[in-house]
């Protein structure tokens, strides 16, 4: 694409990981089940394991235990921590799939000419084994995770960490994430923010009032150009540019 044909240079596209670029679902709840498992504690449907996603590791091996009654803390917490990603880090792309359309969206923006970084509370050791495993890596100009920030979501030093990291400026920057942690830091940060409608949050993703959500990632490079020309482009959050899911504001 000729450099005239290259309306995002300069930009820098920062992305949540699990809920937002992946479905890890399935291998967080696998598991999940397994450390259940090996205390002798019945596993939890799917869909069960699934709602309890999206506040890390540790608060999701807490929100496992209490279901079934069980409170962990302190060292007893640590030492299930430490087996979690023992055995995550082994399996954390057994059944991880993108959610549709991403690679064909990530190309198309770096074709478009920007920058992409992730953007993950996460630990960065766990997040680019997957990336690596699902060939994703090679869109990335920087992965940042929690570990490598000063804070992590929804501080806004690690999204403007992760938008240096990939070579650009917060100010020509957007996020796009699924949850409460992302929308915090875009807003603090001033950046503008596109949630997904599909990923793992406990507050839907409209009531978090995005400037875009998407359904699907067929719709991000237009919600990006918006975003990011001249006049902002950041009308109304509940307004239809905010798709179907905006209709239950």
């Amino acid at each position: 694409m000729p450099p005239t044909a290259q309306p995002l240079a300069g930009a820098v596209i920062a992305f949540d990981l699990d809920g937002t670029l992946v479905d890890s679902a399935p291998d967080l709840v696998g598991t999940l089940n397994h450390l259940l498992g090996e205390e002798g504690i019945a596993p939890l449907p799917f869909d069960q394991g699934r709602s309890l996603i999206g506040h890390g590791a540790r608060r999701l091996i807490q929100r496992g235990f209490e279901v079934h009654g069980l409170a962990v803390e302190g060292a007893d917490l640590e030492a299930l921590f430490e087996r979690f990603i023992d055995h995550y880090n082994l399996h954390s792309a057994d059944l991880t799939r993108p959610f549709p359309g991403v690679p064909e969206s990530l190309a198309a923006l770096r074709a478009a000419g920007a920058r992409l970084a992730v953007c993950t509370n996460k630990l960065t050791r766990l997040s680019t084994p997957i990336l690596d495993a699902l060939d994703l890596s090679r869109h990335f100009d920087a992965v940042i995770g929690a570990d490598l920030a000063p804070a992590p979501k929804p501080d806004p030093r690690h999204l403007e960490l992760a938008v240096q990291a990939a070579g650009g400026d917060i100010r020509r920057a957007v996020m796009v994430g699924d949850a409460g942690t992302d929308a915090g830091a875009a807003r603090a940060a001033g950046a503008p923010l596109v949630l997904v409608s599909f990923g793992y949050t406990e507050v839907p993703a409209w009531e978090l009032r995005p400037d875009r959500l998407i359904d699907h990632f067929d719709d991000l490079m237009p919600a990006c150009l918006e975003l990011l020309a001249p006049d902002g482009g950041r009308g109304d959050p509940a307004g239809p540019a905010c798709g179907a899911q905006a209709g239950r504001l």
